[in-house]
């Protein structure tokens, strides 16, 4: 396999899986914005749509989209999903957190990263809006475990912590959030988390 990816963006969560997995790949860092690949080759070529992740299997097929790409991770690896602890439910409640971090909190981030310039009253309304989303993300923890579905480690973990690691980036702190400080640094203090942080250039 061969994993196409922008460093710390959200195809750092599939890079953090295989990682995680002990899985054999490859990886090939994109430049969106050039639209080439670390290579030269013209990376609409693998995805027409222009961003990461994508993933290319050993026959040349290419499966794109974040939320797709982490569900299949999740299927061939099930020690992410947790259905064989005797919760059949909780393969569908991956789906449901990978939902939520997809069309809400990574939304919320988006205009912090869309390069536009914001008045003061638009940059507060998206900090507030930031904000809400943080929140609820927040009240998930709430129901106990180190992670979002108790003390099992799974697909959804990893991309919350890409999301979360955003505020790094756009100068947030989630000193209002205690617990999710905390979670975002149990992830971090990972093995594969670290792994990947290197190989993406963004730890030493």
């Amino acid at each position: 396999m061969k994993l196409f990816y922008k460093p710390g963006a959200c195809s750092m969560a599939a890079h953090l899986l295989l990682n995680e997995a002990g899985a054999t790949y490859s990886l090939e860092k994109v430049d969106t914005t050039e639209g080439l690949t670390e290579t030269g080759a013209t990376y609409a070529q693998t995805n027409p749509r222009g961003y990461v992740p994508a993933l290319r299997f050993e026959n040349g097929d290419v499966l794109t989209e974040n939320v797709a790409i982490l569900h299949w991770l999740g299927e061939q690896y099930p020690n992410f999903a947790t259905d064989t602890a005797g919760k059949p439910l909780d393969r569908f409640r991956v789906l449901e957190l990978l939902s939520f971090l997809s069309s809400e909190l990574h939304k919320g981030f988006s205009p912090f990263f869309s390069g536009k310039e914001f008045s003061e009253a638009e940059a507060a309304e998206n900090q507030a809006k930031l904000n809400t989303k943080l929140g609820q993300f927040d009240a998930l923890l709430a129901k106990g475990g180190d992670y979002l579905l108790g003390d099992t480690f799974s697909v959804a973990d990893a991309y919350a912590f890409v999301i979360l690691n955003w505020t790094n980036f756009i100068g947030v702190s989630l000193g209002e959030w205690p617990k999710m400080a905390a979670y975002v640094e149990r992830i971090r203090a990972r093995p594969a988390t670290l792994k990947t942080l290197q190989e993406e250039g963004l730890a030493a």
